[in-house]
């Protein structure tokens, strides 16, 4: 496993091929279905050089997965943006049906009145 990090513990050194047997990084060529990845921009838990890692091993073995990098987030899944998103995703992928539009206009008679000043 290579450049992770625990800073919530020390890891053992020196670490035992268990560790790559475990790692995101070097099993990354065997994902198989579909992949969301949420990350805080300053998640002070797991550094985001760690899940980028992962990402650079995902691109390299030409996997396709969904990165939402949440800015100025700490160790987050998301809040409310991340709750659409993850629904969303499981929607689509899970039961095959497109989520809401959430991009859309609306033209609810609020929107419209507003436009008007």
């Amino acid at each position: 496993m290579r450049g992770a990090t625990e800073p919530t513990r020390s890891t053992p050194r020196p670490i035992g091929p268990e560790y790559a047997a475990a790692s995101n990084v070097d099993n990354a060529h065997l994902l198989q279905g579909k992949l969301l990845l949420i990350v805080g921009e300053m998640d002070t838990n797991v550094d985001p050089s760690t899940t980028m890692q992962v990402v650079n091993a995902l691109i390299k073995a030409h996997k396709m997965f969904d990165l939402l990098v949440i800015p100025g987030a700490d160790h987050t899944s998301g809040g409310e943006y991340g709750d659409l998103k993850r629904w969303d995703f499981f929607v689509h992928n899970l039961l095959g049906v497109e989520p809401p539009n959430r991009n859309a206009v609306t033209t609810t008679k609020t929107a419209r009145a507003g436009a008007r000043r």
